[in-house]
């Protein structure tokens, strides 16, 4: 299992490393041949994204308290 990310800027690091993936696999999408799968794909990346930026919260809330 991975190590717990707390400081904030690797936690922005990581954001910004996992948007970037995000860019280049939509930049190679090519429009006339994408798929439903591929859209799916794409918005569970998003998600992650999503999903990762409220347990970056929930750490810093609790590192607050």
């Amino acid at each position: 299992m991975s190590k717990s990310i707390t400081d904030k800027d690797q936690q922005l690091s990581y954001l910004k490393e996992r948007l970037q993936i995000f860019l280049e696999v939509l930049e190679a999408i090519d429009p006339e041949t994408t798929d439903l799968e591929d859209i799916d794909r794409l918005i569970q990346m998003i998600s992650d994204v999503e999903e990762k930026i409220e347990v970056f919260n929930n750490r810093a809330n609790l590192l607050d308290q």
